[in-house]
């Protein structure tokens, strides 16, 4: 084998590797694109459930603050704005109609499951123990953090409010809709425990 061969091959291999270095580099400059300065979708993970890893030893949970303590700041206005997500399901109106969830007029301290003319699932029957139970600020407040995991088995497709000034702003909307607005809970009563969640 000649060397003039060799030679050809080798000058052959480096002028294609020229020409993809070269293709790569005009292509990079042609087609380059900017980060945008603000993203179109951010993905927000909800970490506030750990997951029991390492990473989550040293994590403490955020104790909540009691509903008693949040309703003295509670803002009625921004609940009744937020509460107008809940009106494609709910009506707040006297004598207003069922809608895909019961009227909410009076809901504060109503007995549950108890609303006349409404199908409540059963896990809210389970609940309601015979209407017993009543919408206490704490039930409220619980319920609308994450209604499926506060009352299992309940129809309410709602993901719920994670922010506890929401909620405790909703509630105080809430207690707007009423003949009577039941009292506020005193805020310097010991807090009361979590009501627990039904199986």
């Amino acid at each position: 084998m000649n060397s003039s061969y060799v030679n050809m091959g080798v000058g052959a291999l480096l002028a294609t590797l020229f020409v993809l270095k070269s293709v790569s580099l005009v292509s990079g400059a042609i087609f380059s694109s900017e980060a945008p300065e603000k993203p179109g979708f951010t993905i927000v993970a909800d970490e506030s459930a750990g997951s029991g890893g390492a990473g989550d030893k040293g994590a403490a949970a955020k104790p909540e603050t009691p509903i008693a303590q949040l309703l003295q700041k509670a803002d009625a206005k921004v609940g009744e704005t937020i509460f107008k997500k809940c009106q494609a399901c709910h009506d707040g109106t006297k004598g207003g109609p069922n809608k895909v969830g019961p009227n909410l007029y009076g809901v504060v301290d109503r007995p549950i499951a108890s609303h006349e003319g409404f199908g409540y699932s059963s896990g809210i029957k389970d609940f309601s123990k015979g209407s017993t139970e009543k919408w206490t600020y704490d039930h409220l407040y619980h319920f609308l953090m994450a209604p499926k995991k506060f009352i299992p088995g309940t129809a309410m497709g709602f993901a719920g409010l994670p922010k506890e000034t929401d909620r405790a702003d909703v509630i105080a909307y809430l207690r707007t809709l009423a003949d009577t607005p039941e009292p506020l809970p005193d805020a310097n009563a010991a807090p009361a425990a979590a009501p627990a969640a039904t199986n």
